[in-house]
């Protein structure tokens, strides 16, 4: 997704650490504001046993009955079906578009690079091999790619409540809901409103919104240039609220007209972490005790300050001999953004499973870049994705749980729910299936000639490229070290089936413990019973979820940022 972006050779004052203070004061203080209300909402939304009218319309036009309690196995097979058909439209789209009205004259994708962007707005990945402006036309990008982003998002909300269901529920036959009336009022009572007001705010921020094709324009110097017009602040709001990333320009909010100022880039900062940052009232909520969500959302604030810091920290120093020379780390950065902005919007971006980019993350100082690629390889809980964040955060905290009745000699439970050998089998496939992707995925690509081909650098950067891809897809990120050259038959497939893999192996799991936890009887607390809602727990589950990363991926880090960090 990464593109082109503009170099400086000096910093504009804007990359000091007083920009860096007061830029992410304002992103923490909206959050704040926005963390109760905007949790209990959708807590109300996904509780209620009311239908709204244009709702009911949806329910009897696809033949669904919104009030049948689904089994976990059926509510699977709902979202492998739904997602599935989402696959088939869009990449028929993608290849008939020169056929299409609104084309602006774009050519039919290939058949490796529809799969691939198929496969990608569908798992809320948005990697793209190509440049938006200059290949999607904007029919694809509304009806095709603009409606996945906010689908995409609704099916990882729909999976995160549905485990929270787990959790709430007793005996209930792994019953979890219904996946189609969840999807809709997440897209409906969630999404839709948000994106509205975002889209709005973008404009007056001065993004584009226009049905426009390129437009002639003579530059300063006399030359002929033509600007992209189209409906770019409407899909701008809904790829950070959804956490899909992508971008209507192949620069991203690098794009002038996509990100014309530090405050618009400030607010997509703010929209991409909104929903992830407030679900963990929605978990409180949801199973009955506001502390809980305290401690999950604490969890994640953690880890997502301690990369802003260590990332700021990278890029304002500028380590190496040509930051220093050049008198700041800003190739590959917008000088109306600086060195402070780029970094708060690369740990944002890559901290959830957004992957836009207001930078060329390629061009990122080495511990800076490894800093990005750290908050992938966590399994992006930092606070992650909407719906995905809070399932891959419950996952490990169950596995905290475990470890810590394996310390004290007693059966491990987490909200009135033993966790089992099945229990932990189902946690532990989970949380080994993406390090299995990225590194199988790594090797494969390192091995054969058509992986190597896409490398722009030779040595440890050039392992860092093929690991940060092949992270961004296996963790539904989308964004990328702009020097490989992706968009070739080997990337798209390996891409593709790392990203259908890395989306719905954890949901199959995450909707399976889910089951099996609602199942069961609620168990009271005793005496042996660990809180989880002090700081204690919140420390043990940091610290769980740092180590899983560190036993795991420590050699192919070494391999490549350390290596660079440290040449």
């Amino acid at each position: 997704m990464s593109g082109s972006v503009g170099a400086a050779a000096t910093s504009t004052g804007l990359g000091d650490v007083p920009a860096a203070v007061l830029q992410v004061g304002v992103v923490v203080l909206v959050l704040a504001a926005a963390h109760l209300p905007l949790g209990a909402w959708m807590a109300r939304v996904f509780t209620s046993d009311r239908h709204l009218a244009g709702e009911r319309l949806l329910y009897r036009a696809v033949r669904v009955d919104p009030d049948a309690e689904q089994r976990w196995s059926t509510y699977l097979l709902s979202v492998l079906g739904f997602s599935g058909a989402s696959i088939v439209l869009l990449y028929g789209l993608a290849r008939l578009q020169e056929h299409l009205p609104w084309s602006l004259d774009r050519t039919g994708f290939d058949p490796a690079g529809a799969w691939n962007t198929a496969v990608s707005f569908v798992t809320n990945t948005n990697w793209q091999w190509y440049s938006g402006e200059s290949a999607a036309g904007h029919l694809l990008q509304t009806t095709g790619l603009a409606v996945q982003n906010f689908v995409s998002a609704a099916v990882g909300l729909a999976v995160a409540v549905a485990l929270v269901r787990g959790f709430a529920r007793a005996g209930t036959d792994a019953r979890l809901g219904n996946f189609w009336a969840d999807l809709v009022r997440g897209c409906v009572r969630v999404l839709l409103p948000l994106a509205a007001v975002g889209a709005l705010a973008l404009v007056v921020a001065g993004v584009v919104q226009n049905l426009a094709g390129p437009t002639g324009m003579t530059t300063l110097t006399g030359g002929a240039q033509h600007a992209l017009g189209g409906p770019v602040a409407s899909q701008e709001a809904i790829k950070q609220l959804g956490t899909n990333g992508g971008g209507f320009f192949n620069a991203n909010t690098a794009h002038p007209l996509e990100g014309p100022t530090p405050w618009a880039a400030t607010l997509q900062v703010v929209l991409l972490l909104l929903i992830p940052s407030a679900l963990p009232r929605t978990f409180g909520l949801m199973v009955g005790d506001r502390r809980q969500g305290w401690a999950v959302l604490a969890t994640m604030t953690t880890l997502w300050a301690g990369a802003v810091a260590l990332l700021t920290w990278a890029e304002l120093a500028g380590p190496g001999s040509v930051p220093q020379a050049a008198g700041a780390a800003m190739e590959g950065k917008e000088v109306r953004f600086g060195e402070a902005l780029s970094a708060l919007f690369a740990a944002s971006t890559t901290g959830t499973s957004t992957g836009a980019v207001a930078a060329t993350h390629d061009s990122l100082t080495a511990p800076g870049g490894g800093v990005t690629l750290l908050l992938m390889l966590l399994g992006e809980v930092a606070p992650g994705g909407v719906g995905t964040g809070l399932y891959g955060l419950l996952t490990l905290a169950i596995l905290t749980v475990f470890l810590a009745g394996l310390m004290v000699g007693r059966t491990p439970e987490y909200l009135g729910k033993k966790i089992g050998r099945q229990e932990i089998t189902l946690v532990a496939f989970s949380v080994l299936t993406m390090p299995a992707l990225v590194l199988l995925g790594t090797a494969l690509a390192a091995s054969v000639p058509a992986g190597v081909a896409g490398v722009h650098e030779a040595g440890p950067h050039g392992l860092s490229e093929m690991l940060y891809a092949v992270t961004s897809a296996a963790n539904n990120n989308g964004s990328a070290f702009g020097g490989l050259t992706s968009g070739t038959p080997f990337w798209n497939t390996l891409l593709g089936v790392a990203m259908l893999l890395g989306r719905f192996v954890p949901i199959a799991v995450a909707l399976a413990l889910a089951g099996r936890l609602a199942s069961q009887r609620t168990v009271p607390a005793g005496r042996g019973t660990l809180p989880t809602h002090d700081r204690l727990f919140v420390g043990l589950l940091v610290a769980v979820t740092l180590v899983v990363v560190a036993l795991t991926f420590v050699p192919v880090l070494s391999l490549g940022p350390v290596v660079e960090s440290l040449s």
